[in-house]
């Protein structure tokens, strides 16, 4: 199991840990949080300015009852955000945002015709497929998928890997009946035709 780095309270290894149910209680608040998210939003048509407020007065309320109650000001220290971390996730931003404009152009200025399909067609796929869903339906299913799949494919990484080989051979045998029955045959007609137009 990875340690997160004590230096920023959210690292890459936190929300790795996170996705991959390492640390369960963090998953599944991210989890119920998100669902919580979708179902007001979406299902119960609120806006997310009422919603924010909403957990911002829920928040403000719990600290002024903790506050009376413990005749105190409650320890916020975990709460702060230090210079470095802040700086550390404005590079990872700028990073972040330097490598797809880097991608960008590879894609677009190289000339490497079966990329730039790929990409245009995934993009395509993307927006057709964006075209049912709103973005927030979109993003809670990303969500889902993201906190699903990774776990399972952790958990039966050997499994997915026989089928992936079994699959490929499978293609390969079909590439091959095709090739033996079709092709073939296709190529001798061809030679046919030519011999009786040449006699």
């Amino acid at each position: 199991m990875s340690t997160p780095s004590k230096s920023s309270p959210v690292s890459y290894d936190t929300v790795r840990d996170v996705f991959l149910w390492r640390r369960k209680k963090l998953s599944l608040l991210v989890l119920l949080v998100s669902t919580a998210t979708w179902v007001s939003l979406d299902v119960y048509q609120f806006n997310l300015i009422t919603v924010a407020s909403w957990a911002a007065m829920f928040a403000v309320t719990s600290l002024f009852l903790y506050g009376n109650i413990a005749r105190g000001e409650p320890d916020l220290s975990g709460l702060e955000i230090s210079e470095q971390t802040a700086i550390e996730a404005a590079r990872s931003v700028r990073q972040s945002i330097e490598e797809g404009v880097r991608w960008m152009c590879h894609v677009s200025a190289e000339r490497e015709l079966f990329l730039f399909a790929r990409v245009v067609a995934a993009l395509c796929l993307l927006s057709y497929v964006g075209s049912f869903w709103d973005s927030l339906s979109l993003l809670y299913i990303d969500i889902v998928v993201g906190m699903t799949v990774p776990v399972i494919y952790v958990k039966n990484e050997d499994k997915i890997k026989r089928f992936e080989e079994w699959m490929r051979m499978q293609a390969r045998r079909l590439c091959d009946m095709v090739d033996e029955k079709v092709v073939k045959r296709m190529k001798n007609r061809v030679v046919e035709v030519k011999e009786k137009r040449v006699d």
